[in-house]
C-alpha cells in the first residue's frame, strides 16, 4: 500500500502521539510506503520553519525531522499540474504526488482535499481512517 501524507498529519506525526504519530512510525516500519515529492516535503520543512513557538523545533531539530521522512520515503517527481482543489491551489502538490507516485491514499487533515473524497481512483481520507484501513489489511 502507498500513500501521501499531507503537511499537517506530518506536522502531528511529529510534535506529538497519536494516530498521525503511528501512521508514521507504520511507514517506518514498512507497513506502507510514504511517498512525498519535493515541494510537498519542502512545505512541511517551510511549516515548521515558520512556527517555532508553536512547534517548539530549531533548524537543527526541524532538519532531523526532514531527513528521517526522506529516508523512509519514496520522492516522485510529479510530471502533471493539477487543478483540482479551487478552494486552496496550494494543496493541489498532494494530488500531484499521490498521482505521480500511483498511490491508494492521500492522508489528510484538510476540508479542501477531504471534500473531494476521490481523485482518480484514490481515496482522500483521515489519518484514522487510514489507520484503520491498515490494521484490517
Amino acid at each position: 500500500m502507498r500513500a501521501v501524507l499531507d503537511t499537517n498529519v506530518l506536522i502531528s506525526g511529529v510534535i506529538a502521539t497519536g494516530v498521525p504519530h503511528e501512521l508514521l512510525i507504520k511507514g517506518f516500519n514498512h507497513e506502507y510506503q510514504i511517498v512525498v515529492s519535493t515541494e510537498t516535503l519542502t512545505e512541511f520543512r517551510e511549516t515548521l520553519l515558520k512556527y517555532p513557538e508553536r512547534f517548539h523545533m530549531d533548524e537543527d531539530e526541524v532538519q532531523q525531522e526532514v531527513e528521517t521522512i526522506r529516508y523512509f520515503a519514496e520522492f516522485v517527481d510529479p510530471e502533471e499540474d493539477i487543478t483540482a482543489v479551487e478552494a486552496d491551489p496550494d494543496d493541489d502538490k498532494f494530488l500531484e504526488a499521490a498521482i505521480a507516485g500511483s498511490v491508494e491514499y492521500l492522508v489528510s487533515g484538510d476540508g479542501h482535499l477531504l471534500d473531494l473524497e476521490l481523485f482518480r481512483g484514490i481515496d482522500i481520507v483521515e489519518p484514522r481512517t487510514f489507520y484503520d484501513r491498515l490494521n484490517t489489511e
